[in-house]
């Protein structure tokens, strides 16, 4: 990769049309004080002082804020929320990023996924955090709203030139990804092979067919709950990668955290990551990976090409602590700079 085609790929991303299905929480920081800190009355327990919150579209939200610093051009948010305070304030924030929200409707069966994140104002890093509090939909999601979604998603498709699908939900069928929505798409993707369609699940990624899959190096093995030292060797990763694409029937990327990213499309290649100094907060790291790499693909990137501009995304967010980060196109040269010095030959 030259700064020069990093450039050409850059330059077309203004006129890419992506839609985003899935998923979409809302993240709520509560910044509090310490010094500020009380005892309760009633129970004698800390009473942490907030002192300014910040909100931000989480999940396939995250996927839609790196596409919008990334300068993309027509956004859709394509999924259902809660009739709630939540989802009224993840519509305002999507808004504010320029995403349309017709395809986000609310239903009263459903609770605006939210990640509550108290966390320290003092400290910017991961101990910083307090406990967090989820709010997500526990029981099965009702037929109608996947239906709804579809539809929804049908009506952008013809104008589009990928569609990202967000599957965050853990529990199965919980989420906006249910197995008939995941059936459907699969439909989808092979009536309309002129769009690029690309999936990223937390539990269900093996599920997929006919769209590009992104698991980490963990979820291609099937090796739930790894500890954080844990690691799957680059040999099993390469006797597994033509597996999964078989069974998949599209082409498979593999991230692999600092040594980078292995595509398959369908002959393997792999991607060298960046080496990065200091603290590091990997949250919304693989959705930013997600977000560069379908935007190049879009764009005319080849897959490995793709694969590197979703690698350099994900090292410059990563670098933003007590949030989760976006790239800009400009920090997007940068890092490829450091890059090529840190990989000659790539």
């Amino acid at each position: 990769m030259t700064p020069e085609r990093l450039g050409e790929l850059i330059e077309r991303f203004a006129s890419r049309r992506i839609a985003v299905v899935g998923d979409f929480f809302l993240d709520k920081y509560l910044d509090t004080d310490p010094a500020l800190a009380e005892k309760s009355i009633e129970t004698g327990q800390t009473a942490h002082q907030v002192t300014s919150i910040r909100r931000s579209p989480g999940a396939a939200g995250t996927v839609l804020n790196n596409l919008r610093a990334l300068e993309a051009g027509t956004l859709h948010a394509v999924g259902a929320i809660g009739d709630d305070g939540e989802g009224y304030d993840l519509w305002n924030e999507l808004e504010a990023r320029q995403c349309t929200t017709i395809g986000l409707p609310m239903f009263d069966s459903l609770m605006t996924p939210t990640y509550l994140k108290p966390r320290d104002a003092s400290d910017p890093s991961l101990a910083g955090e307090h406990e967090r509090y989820d709010t997500k939909n526990r029981t099965v999601t009702p037929p109608d709203v996947g239906e709804k979604v579809l539809t929804l998603l049908d009506q952008v498709l013809p104008n589009v030139d990928a569609v990202i699908i967000a599957d965050q939900v853990e529990e199965d069928d919980c989420g906006i990804i249910t197995a008939a929505v995941r059936d459907a798409l699969a439909t989808r993707a092979k009536e309309h092979p002129d769009v690029i369609f690309w999936a990223d699940s937390r539990t269900h990624i093996q599920l997929f067919r006919n769209v590009h899959i992104k698991p980490n190096q963990f979820e291609a093995v099937g090796h739930e709950n790894p500890l954080p030292e844990d690691e799957v060797s680059f040999e099993a990763l390469t006797e597994m990668i033509p597996k999964l694409r078989a069974r998949i029937g599209a082409p498979v990327c593999v991230t692999r955290g600092m040594h980078g990213i292995i595509v398959s499309d369908p002959e393997l290649t792999s991607v060298p990551g960046v080496q990065l100094e200091g603290p590091i907060d990997a949250t919304g790291a693989g959705d930013s990976v997600t977000a560069g790499a379908v935007l190049a693909l879009a764009s005319g990137a080849t897959l490995a090409e793709a694969g590197l501009v979703g690698m350099l995304v994900a090292s410059i967010t990563v670098q933003q602590l007590a949030t989760t980060g976006t790239a800009t196109p400009e920090q997007l040269v940068e890092r490829l700079t450091l890059w090529r010095e840190q990989n000659p030959d790539g």
